[in-house]
């Protein structure tokens, strides 16, 4: 552990609670231009690209920008009410930045989305860097997000250490 230089922390399911906030977002988008909802393993099995890629799968390309920017202010405006960051996170973000050591994100949600959920939680003042779904064209499980971080700390596979809760970031850490 002594060569340590870099935690990765995944955000949906490791640092925050956002499911039902996005589960909420997309049915309010699927309901408008679809005029149906979808069950949350059907929203679920949509995830891997950011939410323009999930949100093609009920709107046309031509609806995109429209339904993107009500999607967003959906998520935002419904943040505090459906959101909440996991007790003591910021505590452990705060021990890791204590200790000297780089602290990174990557999330396969949109850069939207992402700095939403940073601002509300005030979470943005830990990363040294941050990777979203947007910045990548391989999205979860492949290793592209952590090769990005690698490689802009100049950094070897041992001395980094991702943090998730899926199986795409497990996958995505053995990579």
């Amino acid at each position: 552990m002594s060569k340590l230089r870099c935690i990765i922390f995944d955000m949906d399911g490791t640092l925050t609670q956002t499911n039902q906030l996005i589960f909420d977002s997309f049915n309010h988008i699927a309901q408008k231009y679809r005029g149906k909802t979808f069950s949350q393993s059907e929203i679920t099995a949509m995830f891997g690209p950011p939410e323009e890629g999930a949100l093609l799968n009920v709107v046309s390309r031509a609806q995109l920008n429209e339904a993107m920017t009500e999607y967003l202010s959906f998520y935002k405006d419904n943040h505090s009410r459906l959101a909440m960051l996991y007790p003591g996170i910021q505590d452990v973000l705060c021990f890791i930045k204590d200790h000297g050591k780089l602290l990174a994100l990557f999330t396969g949600k949109g850069t939207h989305t992402t700095s939403i959920t940073l601002d509300e939680f005030g979470l943005r003042q830990y990363f040294d860097y941050i990777v979203t779904g947007n910045d990548v064209e391989k999205h979860k499980p492949s290793a592209e997000g952590i090769h990005r971080i690698m490689s802009h700390f100049a950094l070897q596979p041992d001395e980094v250490l991702m943090v998730g809760d899926a199986l795409s970031d497990i996958k995505a850490a053995h990579e």
